[in-house]
């Protein structure tokens, strides 16, 4: 587990900035076909920013030439249906769809649209596709969790942090949260750890949520749920303030204020839907021939500095054990 990855810096975990929104062309070749592509995002936060900037950046070392469509629902489910349906309406050539509801707002949209999307935690259970191997006519892509994240990070509480009440706050209308939560439930199975959980509607919502946590809980544990981490100032804020570790589901939330994450690479999970997104598009494969992805890397990351902020006594393991968060 030790060391698979270079040690992590603010600037390189949040990326390059978010492409504006609209529509934005940005080159590849010196010629030959242009292709159009739409992009639909759930919200704009780092994690699905670096997704979207690694799916670019595929591209553009494929040599292709793309004018982009950018939309972000802003964390209003109600706005994916509209967003996928002008998408259809354009006939773009490839929808990106960075996000679980993006993802199955589009896929009701069009059965005819290639679809990659990354960024979706469980597509069985989302319904996107009917297998991992068979992902359907017109769409496939990249998950963003790796089958033993969730594990690992149960596993790392319950070696350091025994006999703890970890509090859990995630919207119970997105899917992959819903899954996730289910994991954590199953892999606290036979431990000495106990969770209880708030469920949110909306990102306003997640501050009051977390702090009704304090007193009832030991630890808090944020799962790649895109409203609570679009949110997640606010958290990180009620855990330094009551020196509660906040265990978190990605890297770029370690970067917030997180103390600990088996993560992986937003920017690189990305960069492989890209990767798909191109042979679709050059006519190489279809999305149905394609198998959807689990992430190839792992790492437990630790931020140094949100451990003292958290109240969090310092384990001499975890020098060796973690890449460290560079925060300066």
């Amino acid at each position: 587990m030790k060391h698979l990855w270079k040690k992590w810096s603010v600037v390189a975990i949040l990326g390059v900035a978010l492409t504006a929104c609209g529509t934005s062309n940005t080159g590849g070749g010196d010629g030959g076909e242009t292709y159009s592509v739409g992009a639909t995002q759930i919200v704009e936060h780092p994690s699905l920013d670096a997704a979207y900037e690694g799916f670019k950046q595929a591209l553009e070392d494929a040599g292709l030439q793309v004018v982009y469509d950018f939309n972000s629902a802003q964390n209003d489910q109600s706005n994916n249906a509209t967003i996928a349906s002008n998408l259809v309406s354009k006939d773009v050539d490839l929808i990106f769809a960075n996000s679980t509801p993006s993802a199955q707002s589009a896929l009701q949209a069009t059965k005819d649209i290639p679809i990659v999307f990354t960024s979706v935690t469980d597509p069985v259970a989302g319904e996107l596709v009917t297998s991992m191997d068979e992902p359907g006519d017109n769409i496939t892509g990249v998950v963003d969790l790796h089958p033993d994240s969730i594990k690992f990070t149960v596993d790392f509480m319950e070696q350091y942090f025994p006999n703890s009440t970890v509090g859990l706050v995630y919207n119970a209308g997105e899917a992959n949260s819903v899954a996730q939560i289910e994991l954590v439930e199953q892999a606290m199975e036979g431990t000495s750890l106990t969770m209880v959980t708030r469920s949110v509607a909306t990102s306003a919502e997640v501050q009051q949520a977390t702090a009704s946590l304090v007193g009832e809980v030991d630890a808090f544990y944020i799962v790649t749920d895109n409203t609570a981490v679009s949110a997640l100032e606010a958290i990180v804020q009620i855990a330094n303030n009551e020196q509660i570790p906040l265990f978190v589901g990605e890297p770029d939330s370690l970067a917030k204020g997180g103390f600990a994450t088996f993560g992986i690479d937003y920017f690189s999970i990305g960069y492989r839907s890209g990767e798909m997104a191109v042979e679709v598009l050059q006519g190489e494969k279809t999305t149905a021939d394609i198998p959807v992805e689990y992430p190839q890397d792992m790492q437990l990351i630790i931020n140094k500095d949100a451990a003292e902020a958290q109240g969090v006594e310092w384990n001499d393991a975890w020098d060796d054990e973690a890449e460290l968060l560079e925060t300066e």
